[in-house]
Parts: C-alpha cells; sequence; structure tokens
C-alpha cells in the first residue's frame, strides 16, 4: 500500500475522501460549481447502493490498477480502460465507488445510436406539447377563445412548465456541483457513433453543459428544478439553464477495443489496459467473490486450470469461472460423465472457432 494512494489507500474511507476533495487540482481542471443546498445526492444506503456495493466490493485491484485509479483521481481526468470482455472493466467504476464511499454509480450504456444529448439531460418535446394544446384547450381567453400571442401563435411556455419535462441523465447527474464527486460509468464506448468522443471533449474539458430549453428563459425564471437520473422524485434547482460541476466527477470509460480513438480524446484520459487475470489474481478473485480459497479444494483448483487451458483456444470472461464454481457449491453437475457438458454450458468460448 503506497501513502500517496486514495483509492485502496491507508487510512478510513472519510480520511481518504477528504485527501480527494481537499487534493489541490491542477490549475486547468479546477472548478467552481455551488452546490444547491435542497438538493442531497444518494448516499451509502438503499437499494442502488447496495447494487454498487454488491458488484464492487469483491474486485480485487493489482498493483497496477491501484497506481493509474489513483493517478486519474488527482489529475481529475477520465479514466479509459480497454480489456477483453469479462476482465473486469466495469467492475472496476463500481469498485472505486464502494472504496471510496461515492454513492451509487451512475451508468450509461453506450451503443451505436448514443448522442451526447440523451447523457446530459432529456427534454419530452411531445409531452409538452400535448400539455400545452391541453391547456390552451382548458384556458380561454377573455374572449372565449383560445390564448393566442401577438403573432397568432400559442402563447410561450415558461421555464416552470417546462421543468417538469426535463431530466438529467447520468453524465449530467454527475456534473452537477456537490460535496464530493459521482462515479459515472460510460460502458463501451467504442459502440459509439464515430463522433462521440469528439463531443465528449467540451463537456469533459469545462465540466459543466448548457441546457438551452432553460438559458432561453433564464431572464424570466433564473432558476428552475428539474429531476436527476438518481431516484424518482429526486430533484435540483438548475440557476440560468448551467449545469457546472464543483468536483469532476471519477469518468470511468470502458472499450473492448473494437475501435480507435482520436488523439485529441486519448491525450484527455488517463489509459488503463487489463490483462485476463492469471492463476494467482483468479485465487483472489475466487476469495473475495465466493469465499473459497481454492488452495484447500482439489476441485476447485482443477476448474481454474481448465479454466486457463480453455482460455487459450478463445477469450473467457471470469464470471464464468465464478459461474462454474458456484454450481460446483450448489453440488449441480457433479458427475464425471457430465463434466464435459458442463464445461461446454459454463465456459463456452466467446472468440475464436468454438465460440
Amino acid at each position: 500500500m503506497k501513502d500517496w494512494w486514495i483509492y485502496q489507500g491507508p487510512g478510513s474511507r472519510e480520511e481518504r475522501l477528504n485527501r480527494l476533495t481537499e487534493a489541490p487540482p491542477p490549475p486547468w481542471r479546477d472548478f467552481s460549481g455551488t452546490p444547491d443546498p435542497g438538493y442531497t445526492p444518494p448516499g451509502c444506503s438503499g437499494a442502488a447502493w447496495q447494487r454498487t456495493v454488491d458488484r464492487g466490493a469483491g474486485y480485487v485491484p493489482d498493483e497496477l490498477e491501484k497506481d493509474v485509479v489513483n493517478t486519474a483521481l488527482y489529475l481529475r481526468r477520465p479514466l479509459l480502460i480497454t480489456g477483453k470482455p469479462g476482465v473486469g472493466k466495469s467492475t472496476l467504476a463500481h469498485s472505486i465507488a464502494t472504496d471510496l464511499g461515492l454513492g451509487p454509480v451512475l451508468h450509461w450504456p453506450v451503443t451505436s445510436r448514443s448522442v451526447l444529448r440523451d447523457a446530459l439531460y432529456l427534454y419530452d418535446a411531445i409531452g409538452r406539447l400535448q400539455e400545452a394544446n391541453l391547456e390552451q384547450l382548458r384556458t380561454p381567453a377573455s374572449d372565449g377563445g383560445p390564448r393566442w400571442s401577438r403573432a397568432g401563435h400559442v402563447a410561450p411556455p415558461s421555464a416552470a412548465s417546462i421543468s417538469r419535462f426535463l431530466r438529467l441523465g447520468p453524465l449530467g447527474t454527475a456534473l452537477l456541483p456537490q460535496d464530493r464527486p459521482r462515479v459515472l460509468l460510460v460502458d463501451e464506448i467504442d459502440k459509439s457513433d464515430i463522433d462521440l468522443p469528439g463531443d465528449l471533449l467540451t463537456v469533459f474539458e469545462d465540466g459543466g453543459f448548457t441546457i438551452p430549453e432553460l438559458a432561453r428563459l433564464a431572464g424570466e425564471e433564473p432558476t428552475v428544478e428539474i429531476a436527476t437520473d438518481d431516484a424518482e422524485g429526486e430533484r435540483v434547482t438548475i440557476d440560468s439553464g448551467r449545469v457546472q460541476c464543483r468536483y469532476f466527477p471519477v469518468v470511468v470509460l470502458t472499450s473492448n477495443g473494437e475501435r480507435d480513438f482520436p488523439p485529441a480524446f486519448l491525450r484527455r484520459c488517463v489509459r488503463l489496459h487489463l490483462q485476463a487475470p492469471d492463476v494467482e489474481k483468479l485465487a483472489r478473485i475466487i476469495r473475495g467473490r465466493l469465499g473459497v480459497d481454492i488452495a484447500e479444494h482439489d476441485e476447485y483448483r482443477e476448474l481454474v486450470r481448465t479454466f486457463i487451458d480453455r482460455s487459450a483456444d478463445g477469450d473467457l470472461a471470469t464470471d464464468q469461472l465464478l459461474n462454474a464454481i458456484q454450481l460446483r457449491l450448489s453440488r449441480a453437475w457433479t458427475g464425471e460423465e457430465d463434466r464435459e457438458r458442463f464445461l461446454a454450458t459454463v465456459m463456452h468460448h466467446l472468440t475464436g472457432p468454438s465460440a
């Protein structure tokens, strides 16, 4: 354990969290957002937090992983994690949140159709238009007809009426000014449209963004409450349509290596490549996840050897090994005559000729 580590470092969780928030950032990563005193982000309790703990508590990072994660924390830069499927890229984000008590992980699963605005905020324009039309029918003008503006259009909406149809996305919620950073998992960014990594650069550099629908009405209503990506009913006050972080969130981007990224994007990230775990690390993962010491059980040690051997013919994910051991703990597939079918069922290759 190294003295400078925050993640997996010395001291209590509270002490390490204080080091995270009090460590001086690079001047170009120092942000000035002011937290909303009426908004309390989710803490270390509840169902969402328990899901984060269940996934992150058993993760076993090696020294290199700890070095790189802590580098990203000090520099307040996104962490780009590459590696084959199943090596623990997404789980590392939950491990960081669990270790430092940063609340439930915010999750943005990226697809080929994902665009930046989906992650920042959602605006139900159709729902707002339907309500406006109903409002015109319910509230006639003084002459008995519908309320029309002088230009012949429906009277413009107020910021308050629009706010009910706005909701921050996972990235937008992560960028809210708070007393501690949130963890955001941007999963499988290599599946995105070619423009998305470039679109993210401005937001990552500015540490904030503007909601045009609110900014246009800021002169009439400078502060408006809108929903967040957390639990239903959670609302936060937005000032002049601008969301500006106080601490840059812990952004973890994962990639299976299906595409290359532009240099401008890569230089703004701290990069970590996860190799497939060796026998020693697999033993620690199994002990942490299932409470089984394979050194004391020939049966489970043999499963680990088989997993390593089968990995030579095609990719396997660590959770496939955990599934195999969990089945044996449940006394399933114990017949020797079923061994090959058992292995083909739980350790089927993800890549290669037999995938």
